[in-house]
């Protein structure tokens, strides 16, 4: 059975040039970058190599780019790192939609640490309240953290216009871009940001590396402390061979945008399009026009997701629910209840997220298998009555 993978917000599938890339320097060029050796010093001037590509993916000087072990560790530093800067002040913001790798750290922060957090919610569409946000900054704030775009929705923030309004009170401005780069064009500098988070399985390089962008200037106080890897911005011997794909990727991600913009949001258009059409009693979640261009969060009312995961898996076809159900609740996901769906409709929720690798083909083989899959699960409902919600 054929895999039709549109999970990619989940993680993504490792390129083969990315594969190619690293595969000398699992076995042949195996040295230490930091030894004094020519063995090594090759294998250094390779990750100069990939630090530069990197910083060529978000407009970034390379000396701004530190490696680290995934987005939560990059998001994590970037946090500790300012509050270390700024020991005085105990305010701290955010928002109600992140990533629990900032969403549950700033939590661990308020009730443990005594820090004052504010949660700034989010409106129906998922977009952001910037009154409140701009009327909590004040001179007790030492970090605002708002991530770029959601990975459930695929809604986006206004970062740069945010950027400005924050670095302008002399905040630390810091954004979780983890779903954004290779999806949409990113520039740091334009952006006006001061940290900045990326994760190399997100952008078709290995799991296990990750990038914290610090703008140069800026204090910053390492999280991990050990050797002078990194600058003495994070300790322990650098995983070279992820380094390297993640360079690869990144190039490749440059390269790709075009496409994502117009190849992979026709396909998700597509796709959304043929399934408000062909099932009843569905919505999107989200503000249409500020997603990322291959998401889509759709609600089916009166089923389950999982319900549907598990009649999708059975065709080999990969999503994600919009429930946490995987996880051991009941509940719909903190998004969409942050952004007030109907229950009925986020307990059946499902996100599609594409790549350039996903076809036409693959979108109308969805169509097809959702189609007699919804009926089905709505005949067994008890909330689904005549061809609507009851």
């Amino acid at each position: 059975m054929k895999v039709i993978y549109t999970d990619n917000n989940a993680t993504t599938k490792v390129a083969d040039e990315v594969i190619e890339e690293m595969v000398p320097y699992f076995g042949e060029y195996y040295g230490n970058p930091s030894s004094m050796h020519t063995f090594g010093d090759q294998v250094g001037k390779k990750l100069i190599q990939s630090r530069q590509k990197v910083a060529d993916l978000i407009h970034a000087d390379p000396g701004e780019i530190v490696f680290t072990s995934c987005g939560t560790e990059s998001d994590n530093s970037a946090v500790f790192s300012a509050l270390n800067a700024n020991p005085d002040k105990k305010r701290i913001i955010t928002s109600n939609v992140e990533h629990p790798a900032i969403l549950n750290l700033f939590t661990y922060l308020q009730d443990k640490k005594g820090y004052e957090a504010v949660f700034v919610p989010v409106d129906k569409k998922g977009r952001l309240d910037l009154d409140m946000l701009y009327d909590s900054l004040t001179d007790d704030t030492a970090i605002v953290s708002l991530m770029w775009a959601n990975n459930e929705t695929g809604v986006m923030f206004p970062i740069p216009e945010i950027a400005k309004k924050v670095t302008e009170k002399g905040i630390l401005f810091h954004t979780d871009a983890v779903q954004a780069a290779g999806k949409v064009p990113i520039d740091v500098t334009a952006a006006g940001v001061d940290l900045l988070s990326l994760s190399g399985h997100k952008i078709h390089a290995p799991k296990g590396i990750g990038v914290l962008y610090v703008k140069k200037g800026i204090k910053f106080h390492p999280y991990l402390i050990g050797g002078h890897q990194e600058k003495g911005r994070r300790g322990g011997t650098e995983n070279t061979v992820s380094i390297i794909g993640l360079g690869k990727a990144c190039e490749l991600a440059a390269q790709h945008l075009p496409l994502v913009g117009t190849q992979v949001k026709e396909l998700r258009d597509y796709l959304q399009s043929q399934l408000l059409e062909k099932i009843p009693g569905v919505s999107v979640n989200g503000e249409w026009e500020t997603r990322l261009p291959n998401t889509l969060s759709i609600g089916f009312d009166a089923v389950e997701g999982e319900s549907i995961l598990m009649m999708l898996d059975r065709e080999g076809i990969c999503a994600s629910s919009g429930s946490a159900c995987t996880s051991g609740s009941l509940d719909p996901s903190h998004v969409l209840m942050a952004m007030k769906v109907p229950f009925k409709s986020a307990h059946g929720t499902l996100r599609f997220s594409l790549s350039h690798y996903n076809t036409k083909e693959e979108m109308d083989h969805i169509v097809k298998t959702l189609v007699p899959a919804i009926e089905t699960l709505r005949a067994m409902s008890p909330f689904w009555k005549d061809g609507k919600m009851v």
